[in-house]
């Protein structure tokens, strides 16, 4: 039996140098994931201000409108459809994997985000606003001074496992031709005409990044933690 493994593994990591193609795959995975999660983060934040604006009267804006109709269908619809439709549709003439999936799991992400975002800003307390308007400064300022640093706490956390989350969703880029970690682990399996040694590989390498970064935002939660007792 354990040679039969060693044979499966041998095929599976070292003939052909085969484990390149798995830290390669893993590089396009986290390429694509550290480019989605910036986008997702700078339109999720963006969306979760249009969701918090108002009128004079107090009735939803039409910014608030747009925003919530995005979050809505974004929300609403597989990451995959969103995938094949900016790849076959939207960017039908841009033959450019990484861009065009970043782009697909970053507007995806910021449906997200913005959720993640706007409840950050609610949970700081309205009489910080007040504070901020009462010493004359505007509401752009009292929400890029005051508010946001102090949701700030509130945010990161979830922000870390929406990464996290986000990392595991890329695993669909194989359809738009990517070789990412998963896609690579396949066609090695269908080299070696075993799939399980690939695909566990696959699965522990995924693993061992996904509790690292855990490990990572748990470290920075206890820290944050720490600054509320101080």
């Amino acid at each position: 039996m354990f040679s039969e493994l060693a044979r499966k593994f041998t095929a599976a990591f070292i003939t052909e140098n085969r484990w390149q193609l798995y830290i390669k795959g893993l590089g396009v995975t986290l390429e694509v994931s550290i480019f989605a999660a910036i986008i997702g983060i700078l339109l999720g934040t963006v969306l979760a201000l249009m969701k918090l604006s108002e009128r004079e009267d107090g009735k939803k804006s039409i910014l608030n409108t747009i925003a919530t109709v995005y979050v809505d269908i974004i929300r609403g619809t597989p990451s995959v459809l969103q995938l094949l439709i900016m790849w076959f549709i939207v960017f039908s003439t841009f033959n450019n994997g990484i861009i065009v999936s970043s782009i697909s799991f970053g507007l995806n992400s910021a449906a997200y985000v913005s959720e993640i975002v706007r409840a950050g800003i609610l949970a700081v307390d309205r009489g910080q606003t007040e504070a901020g308007r009462s010493i004359g400064m505007s509401k752009a300022m009292t929400m890029r001074y005051i508010v946001l640093p102090q949701a700030l706490k509130n945010i990161i956390p979830p922000l870390g496992n929406e990464f996290i989350t986000l990392l595991k969703e890329t695993a669909i880029v194989g359809y738009v031709s990517l070789t990412d970690l998963t896609r690579a682990a396949n066609m090695i399996a269908s080299r070696t005409y075993e799939a399980f040694m690939p695909l566990i590989g696959a699965a522990v390498i995924y693993f061992v990044v996904i509790k690292l970064l855990t490990i990572l935002l748990a470290h920075v939660e206890r820290r944050l933690r720490a600054s509320d007792k101080r």
